[in-house]
């Protein structure tokens, strides 16, 4: 997006870069530390081992990981909101507060006495985080052109997450109901979460097609062979084993699609005119 502004600062980016993958790695680790407090990680869970669950990792240590986690998430975040924002320091304490709202959303989806995340509303979360804050943060954090087509990209980059998520969730109903964790699927049935997955993953893959349809025209059409084989597959499964294979799939679909799309506008804006 910000590519396509001629925007693109690559120490920005850098250390967006470097804040995500903490707050990633801060999640899994929370989520697999408090689903083994809460019980959904049992003996009776049919995925696969968790870290905690399994034994490979203390509960101590693992709490003394995400810490180091936090800690590491919020001083990459704020040194990327001082490099981004010196021009516009007056919007450092906004962002500031959405860094520590992102910390907090990895940390309290499974941990806290009242986990959101057993309370159905993972879904929500992920959405808002990796959609319209994670896309648009990181762009506005390099450009201070507003584009509104931009906000189909920023929705359908958080459907595509959250349809990752609820692929988990499908996955796991059995032990989640166990462990009464309402998750989606748990509230609404297996089939109804198909359909609802269904819709997450067609209207996100459309979303984003549209945010960027005057530099990639039909070129991501390709992969619709991908996110089609992947909602035939979901339609098919029965088992755990089926649906392990589909969090992958998706997942790597998404991000092939938003390599494509930056592949082609680099191109489209870069490289063709020097052809």
């Amino acid at each position: 997006m910000a590519t396509s502004q001629f925007k693109f600062r690559v120490d920005v980016f850098s250390l967006c870069l470097l804040t995500t993958l903490f707050l990633q790695v801060l999640s899994n680790l929370a989520n697999d530390y408090g689903d083994s407090i809460h019980g959904a990680d049992g003996s009776h869970r049919k995925g696969p081992k968790r870290a905690v669950q399994s034994g490979a990792i203390s509960k101590p240590v693992m709490l003394r990981a995400i810490i180091i986690l936090a800690v590491l998430a919020f001083v990459s975040g704020v040194t990327l909101l001082l490099v981004a924002l010196k021009e516009r320091t007056y919007l450092i304490p906004y962002f500031l507060g959405l860094g520590v709202a992102a910390i907090a959303a990895a940390i309290l989806y499974t941990n806290g006495k009242r986990p959101y995340g057993y309370q159905g509303l993972g879904d929500i979360s992920v959405f808002t985080f990796f959609g319209p804050v994670a896309v648009l943060g990181t762009w506005f954090l390099q450009s201070d052109v507003w584009e509104t087509k931009f906000v189909f990209a920023a929705i359908g980059e958080g459907l595509l997450a959250t349809g990752v998520l609820n692929v988990n969730n499908i996955r796991d109903i059995e032990s989640d109901t166990f462990a009464n964790k309402r998750s989606i699927p748990v509230l609404i049935g297996r089939k109804n979460a198909l359909y609802y997955h269904f819709f997450l993953v067609i209207v996100g893959f459309l979303l984003v097609n549209i945010a960027f349809f005057d530099q990639i025209g039909i070129a991501s059409i390709a992969l619709i062979i991908g996110f089609g084989q992947h909602i035939t597959n979901m339609r098919k499964a029965k088992s755990v084993t089926e649906y392990d294979p589909e969090l992958k799939k998706l997942s790597l679909s998404t991000l092939l699609l938003s390599v494509l799309i930056i592949l082609i506008v680099v191109w489209n804006l870069y490289l063709l005119p020097l052809w």
